[in-house]
Parts: structure tokens; sequence; C-alpha cells
């Protein structure tokens, strides 16, 4: 499949009739977790559900980027009973 000069590709017919593209369909690429894309058909797509794949993709990337070495004990135990009105 070549892309053309303003980004465009032609979507296999078997793929449009699959996913039920028509002409003025909406479409949408959304990045999958292992780095993929993968090709939605908007009208189908609810946006919250669309929202949540987002997240939910969003968290997996990040995960474990802030990793500071303490556990959840250690987090809460430094955290506990804290005012958070007087944080000194």
């Amino acid at each position: 499949m070549r892309v053309t000069e303003k980004g465009q590709v032609t979507i296999p017919k078997r793929i449009r009739d699959k996913l039920g593209i028509k002409i003025g369909s909406e479409v949408e690429f959304v990045e999958s977790a292992d780095g993929g894309v993968d090709l939605v058909l908007a009208s189908r797509a609810d946006e919250k559900d669309l929202a949540a794949r987002r997240f939910a993709r969003w968290i997996d990337k990040i995960a474990g980027t802030g990793d500071s070495g303490l556990s959840a004990e250690d987090v809460m135990a430094a955290t506990r009973d804290r005012d958070v009105r007087d944080p000194g």
C-alpha cells in the first residue's frame, strides 16, 4: 500500500466491507499499546469507549516511569495523618 503526497491511503475493500465503511464515513486511527494502529469506524465507536481505550493505552505507556522504589505501604506511611490544609 502506498501513501500519497497528502498522506492518504486506500483502505482495502475487504476491510471497508468488514467495518461497514461507506463514502463519507468517519474513521479514526487509534494507537495501540503494542505500538500498532487500529482503524475504528467513528460512528460505531462510543466516544467514552474511545476515551477509555486511549487512557488505558496511555497508562500502559507510562506505567513504571515514575517508580520511586517505595512500596505502597511506604507511601501510605509517609502521607498518613497529614493535614492537606497544612502540608508543613
